[in-house]
């Protein structure tokens, strides 16, 4: 995808992660789709009858694909296995190493592992599936190298709990106030690319002492936007300054409320069939299906979706920036990781 090249083209050498530590093609046991057409791959998906995700989308919005995609494909048994990029992205590796395959499909969000797998070619396999070159997909600048497709982008929102906060968010800045000390939820951001770059994007946004000014009001620390959301249904935050648009909780009648604010940051979610698949066809049938509308819909309420007018989708995957990754190596990430303890859990 040139887009995509160019929005890495300053990436530095130093990027690379250790997908690239085992030289050469895919792991020992690669396999592909069938050759033939659509409905061929398909029948071999159905012989397969199974299929396995890993991602780091909301488990919400995970069994919603779920459900709609076993509805589709009732012959397919999809399975996922949620965590964060960092749980994820080494088990991915692990398996390509080894040629024993768990996972056939993977969503990830790290920019910067995306780029140096799609550069080595051993991680996935070509995509084959129709939805893919649809043209409200925009296929030239939405796939990278015929190996990962765009699927989806989360776009981080203001959240707070409308009992303590009846008056709602506006900005940021509303969140720098004695009155939320012990009452602010915020991401750990250790050892994950797509938080350090949200941390990062605030500063540069809503002023270089902004995150300082949030640490002296001795915030609740959570391992993800979804501890964050539970927090606040809970009551145990009143605020948060980034959280996953609150949708969901919102329409099962929680005491939450979220606005984004006047500039949003967002991650783009890519997915890649895995070369190491054990179910080579159903990865293919999953990652089709993704980017379909029916995809689409089960997954996307809340996030940003890959195609226009998706009910619950809060904006459009292709306009959400990408980050850049030569800030994003490993160790960089493992700096600002570093940094940033000092200054919220002294």
């Amino acid at each position: 995808m040139k887009a995509f090249k160019r929005a890495l083209a300053t990436a530095v050498a130093a990027a690379t992660v250790t997908v690239v530590a085992a030289c050469g093609g895919g792991g020992s046991g690669a396999s592909g789709p069938v050759d033939g057409s659509w409905d061929d791959v398909v029948a071999a998906a159905n012989e397969e009858g199974s299929v396995m995700l890993y991602s780091s989308q909301k488990p919400a919005n995970l069994e919603a694909l779920k459900t709609a995609f076993n509805k589709k494909y009732p012959q397919i048994t999809m399975e996922f296995v949620r965590g964060t990029d960092p749980d994820i992205n080494p088990k991915v590796e692990t398996e390509n190493k080894t040629g024993k395959g768990i996972a056939d499909v993977h969503m990830l969000t790290d920019a910067a592992w995306i780029k140096t797998a799609a550069e080595s070619g051993q991680y996935s396999t070509d995509l084959v599936g129709p939805s893919l070159k649809a043209p409200d997909y925009q296929p030239d600048t939405s796939v990278i190298d015929n190996k990962f497709a765009l699927t989806s982008a989360a776009v981080f929102a203001l959240g707070w709990n409308t009992t303590a906060v009846p008056g709602g968010l506006k900005t940021p800045q509303d969140i720098v106030n004695p009155a939320y000390r012990g009452k602010i939820g915020v991401v750990n951001p250790t050892g994950i690319a797509s938080y350090v770059d949200l941390y990062r994007y605030y500063a540069k946004t809503y002023g270089e002492d902004y995150w300082q000014q949030i640490a002296e009001l001795q915030p609740r620390v959570y391992p993800s936007a979804l501890g964050i959301a539970q927090a606040l249904t809970s009551g145990e935050i009143s605020v948060t300054p980034s959280v996953q648009p609150l949708v969901t909780e919102v329409s099962a009648g929680a005491p939450v409320n979220w606005a984004l604010p006047p500039s949003p940051w967002g991650t783009p979610w890519y997915t890649e069939a895995l070369s190491v698949a054990p179910h080579p066809n159903a990865a293919q049938v999953l990652v089709d299906f993704m980017v379909s509308r029916e995809g689409q819909i089960a997954l996307n309420s809340g996030y940003a979706a890959v195609l226009p007018d998706i009910p619950g989708a809060v904006a459009r995957a292709q306009d959400i920036a990408l980050p850049q990754t030569d800030d994003l190596t490993p160790d960089k990430v493992r700096q600002y990781s570093q940094d940033w303890a000092k200054e919220f859990q002294p």
